[in-house]
């Protein structure tokens, strides 16, 4: 198992905390995110870890693998998580650099064995709670009789019927499941300003867009109902939040 931080982000709403710094090393009660997530993940004997690292790239410290991508500004999430295409390989989580979450979430996702895994919360309160982050800007996620059946952000009425749940940015992959997110990636063609899913390019795609674009090509992709700690830092309201929720 090896695990893969998307974490090129600028964090531009964090106001100076990223002007020389990657939002993923901003500390939280004394330690970083980052550094908080990789603990984590060496405490359940996953030590194989790359981490995709945009600007100010030297203030990385930890001793993992680094992939940089220089072009950070000019695509999104999808775009920086394709520079690791050949680590994409057997068992694999995909995890967002710039979220939380604690023991239990992770033991949940590593007990699948299903070949596209992708945590997900099912409730929705603490969104009454972060006023800079509203229900609309949350990557939803459409569920049926266990089966994902689709990933967005903009609500249709067809959506209404389904279950429906967040995506918090943590993705598990078996050795099948890593073989046909790379094939599909590698099937891709698009012209440059054609639409893909919610956003306005392939480049601009974030992950969500490429999972609902494998949910397309008839491949199952399976929820994990998660109920432990978790949270998302894109805002100095979500920071202190976060340094309430994780204090240790």
């Amino acid at each position: 198992m090896k695990a893969i931080f998307i974490a090129a982000g600028e964090g531009s709403r964090m106001g100076n905390l990223t002007k020389n710094n990657p939002k993923p090393l901003i500390e939280i009660n004394g330690k970083s995110i980052l550094e908080r997530q990789i603990c984590l993940l060496q405490k359940f004997g996953i030590n194989e870890i790359i981490v995709i690292r945009g600007p100010h790239p030297n203030r990385f410290k930890f001793n993992v693998e680094y992939i940089n991508d220089v072009k950070f500004n000019e695509h999104d999430q999808l775009g920086s998580l394709i520079l690791a295409k050949e680590k994409i390989q057997n068992d694999v989580l995909i995890i967002f650099a710039d979220i939380l979450f604690d023991e239990s979430i992770l033991a949940k996702i590593l007990e699948s064995k299903e070949d596209i895994a992708i945590a997900i919360d099912m409730n929705w309160e603490k969104y009454g709670l972060r006023h800079e982050n509203t229900i609309d800007k949350a990557d939803k996620v459409a569920i049926s009789k266990g089966t994902i059946k689709r990933i967005f952000k903009n609500m249709s009425e067809d959506d209404k019927k389904f279950e429906i749940g967040e995506f918090i940015g943590l993705l598990k992959l078996t050795e099948n499941g890593s073989k046909d997110f790379n094939r599909i990636y590698s099937e891709l063609i698009l012209s440059e300003n054609q639409r893909f899913h919610d956003s306005i390019s392939l480049k601009k795609a974030k992950l969500v867009d490429f999972l609902q674009e494998i949910i397309e090509h008839d491949i199952e992709i399976k929820p994990v109902i998660i109920h432990g700690k978790w949270c998302e830092i894109d805002t100095l309201e979500d920071l202190e939040l976060a340094g309430k929720m994780f204090n240790n």
